[in-house]
């Protein structure tokens, strides 16, 4: 089997994301032409939603010009493959009435696969956020990867790695509304910053009927954390009971102290709970940590 080479018709793709120096490639060239009925998808696809329009213009694209960049596959059985990047490059040559596909064949385990097909399909700039938030969950619940490791390797920061992570807390039916692009990023980022999963729902379900933008969502949602009630149309948003001076200073001080966020609410009669959100295990035993070390002091 002859090392692999890094070619130029990969562009900035897996190759710029992945070392792929010790993975090795089947056959005496770099590339085959494998047939399309042998190659099935990859499970660990972030891409949950194909546009059928778009797949139809790269199919065209393919029926008149071809295949410009080979996806990338491994054998999982003899003459069978699995996509580990190019699905669409597939579904479209099969629409194009292609019977057979250019491909790299990699010579890697299941992990590998996993790792390399979520990497390689995240820095995409075409998937929306809700399939990206469940791909980077996936990657560090089934290869272990934290989030530090995980914006190594798709070149995004940290913190944008947790914002995220942050949309699947958010109620399934503003994930939903994301997914299908009624909302942006930008509302969802401005949503996330109210406690209230309930409070939550109801400015997303004002967002959606009076079309608001995002700096409205925003602005509503300010006005609620300050206590302001919110008039909309003939509805009203009541905001929380707001937490006495003294009750916010010490839910500030223990979360410098934990350096986390926390969570704490009061009734009028005092009694209240306090919470604190994580995003991953790794997360949860530093907070653990730095309660361990209060009681030590």
């Amino acid at each position: 089997m002859a090392v692999h080479k890094k070619f130029n018709a990969l562009g900035r793709g897996l190759d710029a994301l992945i070392s792929t120096d010790a993975v090795r490639t089947q056959g005496s060239s770099t590339i085959n032409e494998i047939p399309l009925d042998q190659i099935e998808p990859n499970a660990n696809q972030p891409r949950s939603l194909f546009d059928d329009d778009k797949l139809q213009e790269l199919a065209n694209s393919i029926r008149e010009i071809g295949i410009i960049q080979p996806i990338t596959l491994r054998q999982t059985a003899e003459n069978r493959f699995q996509i580990i990047a190019g699905e669409r490059r597939w579904r479209a040559s099969q629409m194009a009435g292609l019977k057979t596909i250019p491909a790299y064949i990699r010579t890697i385990n299941d992990q590998d696969v996993m790792e390399m097909a979520l990497v390689e399909n995240i820095q995409r700039e075409d998937l929306n956020p809700i399939e990206i938030a469940p791909a980077y969950e996936h990657l560090i619940e089934s290869t272990g990867m934290t989030q530090d490791r995980i914006s190594e390797r798709v070149g995004k920061s940290r913190s944008a790695i947790t914002n995220y992570l942050r949309l699947l807390k958010l109620p399934a039916q503003v994930q939903i509304s994301l997914q299908k692009k009624e909302i942006d990023m930008g509302h969802a980022r401005a949503l996330l910053s109210l406690d209230s999963p309930s409070l939550q729902l109801k400015v997303f379900k004002e967002t959606m009927k009076n079309g608001w933008s995002v700096r409205k969502v925003e602005e509503v949602v300010n006005s609620l954390k300050n206590g302001e009630d919110i008039e909309s149309a003939n509805k009203k948003i009541k905001a929380k009971a707001q937490l006495s001076e003294n009750l916010t200073s010490m839910r500030d001080q223990l979360a410098a102290t934990l350096n986390t966020k926390v969570q704490l609410s009061c009734s009028p009669k005092g009694k209240g709970k306090i919470s604190i959100p994580f995003s991953n295990e790794e997360e949860l035993k530093r907070i653990v940590n730095e309660i361990g070390k209060l009681k030590e002091q």
